[in-house]
This record gives structure tokens, C-alpha cells and sequence, in this order.
């Protein structure tokens, strides 16, 4: 069965239990199998899948498999992308299927839908980063255009809408990524988020004072002042805004593998902020910003990764820290007025996904082992549904 129609969970009466362990994945809540059939078992470990290339990444001088991004729709259906593949599962990862495995390396994947989704992605170890996309769920993919592209990160919010970022400049998309336009940011922009074509943020670097987080409400011509922080040595940021609900994370200095950071949260789209982090290092020095801050350290005590905003007011950041093996999130349900670190685990690094306020997707890193945890109490705990062979945990 194919990935699209797995996802789109046909209703092919499976009358085999062999046949149905085989196109078990996106079958959950399928009664109509033959009568006094059992249920088939969850897999575990790698499920079978990508042996051959899982054997060709083994070895002492091989680079292992390992997950570059995930993306969860719902709690139920998501992707797993990395050097050379993609999975994906529609029943909560008791049963994973191979999407694609071939040339591309994948660094980032959106799908605004199940079918329709596009990627950054390298073919094998080039430095050439190209915009790919796929309309049969990942199955296979093709070069949006014939150059490289200077993104460092997209995000589609439909079928033809679309971002495209890198750290000084926004370009958008109404034709699926065919063709792209500037839209303006203020002189030393150092990352940009836009809710839609007229509705943006930007993290400005002013030497020698600090940062400046800057709103826009008509697709990037006039820019007003939001929140003003001080910083030694303001080198960029990421801004992270659904509806009313607006995080800014500014980063200060890194050494000694610390990187200091701030984290900043307002309820108001931007009319007031609270400093929720304010995180110092040895390396890295003092943290953007003054005054009182909610915590002094991140999920991790590490560095901050990505974050993952859901409804009005429920927030999770990831946080990681190579030094001390673990990997975290902090969480905050209210809009950031309180904030929560859960207890970390192994790996070196991560990427997360939370469709839901409290069930979500990590993907863990390390140098012995790769696998995708799952979360049902908003990441006080974890359940491994995936690993590959020699990395199970």
C-alpha cells in the first residue's frame, strides 16, 4: 500500500493477518478485518526498515543514520526525515513504513497536508542545498528549481503559500516555490518569522546596544518596535508567533560549546513581554537582556533548539547540551507566565513536534544511538517507538 493511501486509511477489508502485518500502518480503528482476528502487535526497534542502508551507514569511518527532522500533523501521522530516507507512521508509531530512500539528504521537510509537501534537502554530502517537493506524500521528489537555494529554513501554509527564510532576508511564495519575492525587513535582520503575507516579525541586531524584536502589519513596509533587549554581542535570534501568543529567543555569545540565550514570551502579540530565560554561560557570557527572568537556565541547561507553539497559549522549547549528553524541553501552558524544564535524556541533540498541547514527537541524537521518543504528559515522560539497529536504548 502505498504512503498516500495508507494515509488516507482506504477501507480495504484486510481478510489475512499476514496481509494485514504488512499493511498494518494507517489500519487503526479498521474493525471490519475478519471476525476473531487479532489485532496486529506494534513493532519495535528499527521495524524492518532501510536494512541495506542502515548496513552500508555501519561501520567505523560510516556516518550512522541518523533523523535530521520530523513533522507531526497529528499525534497520529508524521514523518521522520534524515541522510537518505524517510518514514512515516499514521498510528502513533506502532507501526512505521518506508516513504522514500534514494538521494536526498533531508534538512529540513514541511507538509502543510498528507499529500502536498516540499523539503531543503542535499543530494548525498553536497553543500548545495536545493527546495524539492513531493504531491504522493514523499514518495518521490523533484527539484522545485534547477539552482541551490540560500533558505535555511521554509514553511508552507498551504499548497501554493509559502516562506522562505535565511538569517537577513523573507521570501514568499503564492506558486508552490516556482517563484519567490523580498519582502522588506529592517537593515541587520537576524531572523524573521511572517504569520501571513502582511504579518511579521524580525529580530534586528544593533551593534553595540542589543537586539530590537520589530512587528510589521503591512508585508514588511513600515516596521514598529516591539521589545528592545540589551546584548554585548547580538548575533541573531528566532521568533516563534501563532495567533496572540509570540516567543523571541535572542542569542547571546558561545564558547567552551555554551551558547547564553534569552527567552522572551508575550500573550499580547507583542504589546507586552515577560523574560521567561535568561540563561548565562562561561563560554557564552552574560545572557541577552536585564532584570528578573523567570529561570536562569533552559531544558537541558543546554542550548536552545527549535520550539513548537500550540493554540493560544501552550509552548514547549527544546534544549540540548553535547557536553553533558541530554536532551530536554521546557514547556509553559499559560502564554509563558510560568515555565517548566522536564528531565532530560540521552543523546547530544534534537528536534521536536507537538500537534497537541500535550502528546508530541522527539527526535533524539547521539553518537551511539538515533530514535524517536513519544510523549502523552507533555515530556515529563517518554516512549522509545523507533531506533536503529545498535542505537535501541
Amino acid at each position: 500500500m502505498s504512503w498516500t493511501a495508507t494515509i488516507k486509511r482506504t477501507a480495504v477489508v484486510i481478510l489475512s493477518a499476514a496481509m494485514l502485518t504488512v499493511t498494518g500502518l494507517g489500519m487503526q480503528g479498521a474493525t471490519s478485518v475478519a471476525a476473531g482476528a487479532a489485532a496486529p502487535a506494534c513493532g519495535s526497534g528499527d521495524h524492518g526498515l532501510l536494512q541495506k542502508l542502515q548496513a552500508e551507514h555501519s561501520g567505523v569511518n560510516a556516518v550512522p543514520l541518523s533523523f535530521t527532522d520530523i513533522q507531526f500533523l497529528t499525534a497520529d501521522t508524521g514523518r521522520a526525515a534524515g541522510n537518505g530516507f524517510l518514514i512515516g507512521t499514521s498510528d502513533r508509531g506502532c507501526h512505521f513504513q518506508k516513504i522514500y530512500e534514494g538521494q536526498w539528504n533531508f534538512r529540513q521537510i514541511d507538509f502543510p497536508d498528507n499529500v502536498k509537501g516540499w523539503a531543503l534537502a542535499a543530494i548525498q554530502d553536497a553543500p548545495e542545498t536545493y527546495l524539492i517537493a513531493t504531491t504522493d506524500g514523499g514518495s518521490h521528489w523533484k527539484r522545485v528549481t534547477d539552482k541551490g537555494v540560500t533558505f535555511e529554513r521554509i514553511h508552507f501554509q498551504d499548497s501554493k503559500r509559502g516562506f522562505g527564510y535565511s538569517q537577513s532576508a523573507t521570501y514568499y511564495t503564492k506558486d508552490g516555490g516556482k517563484s519567490w519575492s523580498r519582502i522588506p525587513t529592517p537593515a541587520n535582520t537576524r531572523g524573521a518569522e511572517f504569520t501571513s503575507r502582511n504579518n511579521g516579525w524580525a529580530v534586528v541586531a544593533v551593534q553595540g546596544t542589543g537586539y530590537r524584536v520589530m512587528k510589521t502589519s503591512d508585508g514588511g513596509q513600515h516596521w514598529k518596535i516591539s521589545l528592545k533587549s540589551t546584548a554585548a554581542y547580538p548575533v541573531g535570534g528566532r521568533i516563534y508567533a501563532q495567533g496572540s501568543q509570540v516567543y523571541a529567543l535572542l542569542y547571546g555569545d558561545t564558547g567552551m560549546s555554551q551558547t547564553s540565550y534569552a527567552l522572551y514570551a508575550s500573550s499580547t502579540s507583542g504589546g507586552s513581554w515577560k523574560r521567561v530565560i535568561a540563561m548565562d554561560t562561561a563560554g557564552g557570557g552574560p545572557a541577552p537582556g536585564s532584570g528578573a527572568a523567570q529561570l536562569t537556565v533552559g531544558p537541558a541547561a543546554g542550548k536552545p533548539g527549535n520550539m513548537q507553539l500550540i493554540g493560544s497559549s501552550n509552548a514547549y522549547l527544546l534544549g540540548y547540551s553535547p557536553a553533558g549528553e541530554q536532551v530536554a524541553v521546557g514547556r509553559s501552558y499559560n502564554g509563558g507566565k510560568s515555565w517548566k524544564n522536564l528531565a532530560p535524556v540521552a543523546g547530544y541533540d534534537g528536534v521536536i513536534s507537538f500537534p497537541e498541547a500535550k502528546r508530541g514527537w522527539m527526535a533524539v541524537r547521539g553518537p551511539e544511538h538515533s530514535v524517536l521518543l513519544f510523549t502523552e504528559d507533555g515530556g515529563a515522560t517518554w516512549k522509545q517507538k523507533f531506533a536503529f539497529k545498535d542505537t535501541q536504548r
